[in-house]
């Protein structure tokens, strides 16, 4: 039995069907994009969605913090909401909670966002399954940098 009580990332066997794209397909997703905006990017270093822009930002690519309440993050002026953004968006990488999913989704879909990466340990099978029969691309419960890492540097 494991210890660690976090749901383990997995790329298929959810219940509604829901497979994650391959290893390959997220490879070249990840070498195809060049801006990520990252929904829920913490402006407090000891978060995970702080290290893990930081880190995409160190691999090259140009971060988007998108956060409510921060006015800057990682040196770069956040927005309150995706459709603020005044630049074209690659991808979406989400730190936000599951119930959340559902509005980023249809903010995507209507932005014409091509790409959603939701982080690991968030899972919304409905919000992916829309998002993907939407027309986007979408990786869901797995770590950006990591896969980055792991597969694709």
């Amino acid at each position: 039995m494991r210890d660690d009580p976090r749901p383990v990332s997995r790329d298929r066997g959810w219940p509604g069907g829901f497979e994650n794209p391959s290893v390959e397909a997220r490879c070249a997703l990840l070498k195809g994009v060049k801006t990520i905006a990252v929904v829920g990017l913490s402006p407090n270093p000891a978060r995970p969605s702080h290290g893990v822009a930081q880190a995409m930002q160190g691999f090259g690519y140009t971060i988007i913090p998108v956060h409510p309440a921060a006015r800057e993050v990682l040196g770069i002026r956040a927005y309150p909401r995706l459709s603020d953004v005044p630049v074209p968006i690659d991808l979406v990488n989400v730190f936000r909670r599951a119930e959340h999913l559902d509005a980023i989704v249809d903010d995507c879909l209507k932005l014409g966002i091509k790409n959603l990466w939701i982080q690991e340990g968030i899972v919304n099978e409905a919000a992916a399954l829309k998002a993907r029969q939407g027309g986007m691309m979408v990786v869901m419960d797995r770590c950006i940098y990591s896969d980055y890492r792991r597969y694709c540097h």
